[in-house]
């Protein structure tokens, strides 16, 4: 199993800390799939410091979510640290993360996410800092590296150990690719091998085979998947039974995909208003609605809806379209074959 400090996984799959998609509702759902450890969306250390009314609900942690994994971010150490007291002593998230792999202009001209990966130095100061400050463990999420010619996971993942970090999660690509081209597993596994800490890999993991080779390629002590689980929480679920059990489990049907998406949904408006849930959801629903029967059509007429009961009953009536197209289909089939049964029996 996964350990993280004193913080022990059920299993070795991780949510990853996705940013506009990780937040109580969607956790929650990852977490009843079986996910052994969420991480909650990014947030600023200074919007911390701030105490705006939006970033403390973004510190909320549903009791059902543990274990859990809050991550910060931010270049300045002395706010950083700060930001990190209060995720430690104000919240009950079990781990503190540090981001240093968002590739976002906004996020690297501050100093921050990415742009750390140019200097093991600063990632030691900035996570002794932070570990010397807080009580719970404190791990860091990064990239490989800044661009091709700048590649440093290994010295970086070394700063991160030395520093007192309690685990390391990898995404295979640079900041240069963002999510483009393929990622590098080789580079997680020299990682892997040069540090005696957790060392979670991340990148192109869309399936249970994919967790698996990337595990066996890898040598890591966890998988965390990210764009893989997009509308799709049963891939959580799917590869924690397939690490455990070698069992490959069917994708949902329709109805069990909308059944769970409306439960997203209504727990979206119970956190944030029916207005602002309901256009949240919009893009949450294309992504379960994506290779569907007729999921692309259904995906233009949601995104004009802007109430809930309205949009529940487009994806009702989608699904029940399908299952009667389905029993009528079968009908066919079946008079297809009383009919060749007909015409063999008269011969």
């Amino acid at each position: 199993m996964l350990k993280i400090g004193d913080i022990e996984m059920k299993n070795r799959v991780v949510l990853a800390p996705m940013a506009g998609v990780c937040n109580p509702a969607f956790r929650l759902i990852a977490k009843e799939f079986g996910t052994g450890l969420v991480c909650a969306e990014m947030v600023s250390d200074k919007a911390i410091l701030h105490g705006n009314k939006r970033t403390l609900e973004m510190l909320f942690v549903d009791e059902r979510e543990k274990p859990l994994s809050l991550q910060i971010f931010g270049g300045d150490r002395e706010s950083l640290v700060e930001a990190a007291k209060v995720v430690d002593q104000q919240t009950n998230a079990d781990i503190i993360d540090i981001n240093m792999g968002c590739p976002v202009p906004k996020v690297t001209k501050c100093d921050a996410g990415a742009r750390w990966l140019l200097d093991p130095n600063k990632i030691y100061e900035m996570v002794s800092s932070v570990v010397d400050a807080v009580k719970k463990p404190v791990t860091v999420k990064m990239r490989i590296g800044w661009d091709d010619e700048h590649i440093y996971a290994v010295e970086n993942a070394r700063a991160v150990e030395r520093a007192g970090g309690k685990a390391v999660s990898v995404h295979g690509r640079t900041r240069e690719q963002l999510y483009t081209g393929k990622a590098n597993w080789d580079i997680i596994k020299d990682v892997k091998e040069a540090v005696s800490i957790p060392v979670i890999g991340n990148g192109d993991v869309f399936s249970p085979e994919d967790a698996k080779r990337l595990l066996e390629h890898t040598g890591c002590d966890g998988v965390m998947i990210g764009r893989g689980a997009l509308g799709n929480p049963w891939m959580l679920y799917r590869t924690i039974q397939y690490l455990t059990n070698g069992e490959l489990l069917n994708d949902p049907s329709p109805r069990e995909k909308m059944e769970v998406a409306i439960l997203h949904l209504d727990r979206l408006i119970a956190l944030k208003t029916e207005a602002v849930a309901v256009r949240e959801m919009r893009k949450h629903l294309a992504w379960y609605l994506k290779g569907l029967p007729g999921g692309a059509r259904v995906k233009d007429v949601i995104m004009e809806e802007t109430g809930r009961d309205r949009m529940v009953s487009i994806l009702e009536n989608y699904v029940i379209s399908l299952e009667e197209d389905t029993v009528f289909q079968s009908r066919i089939g079946e008079a297809d074959g009383d009919s060749a049964a007909a015409e063999e029996a008269a011969y």
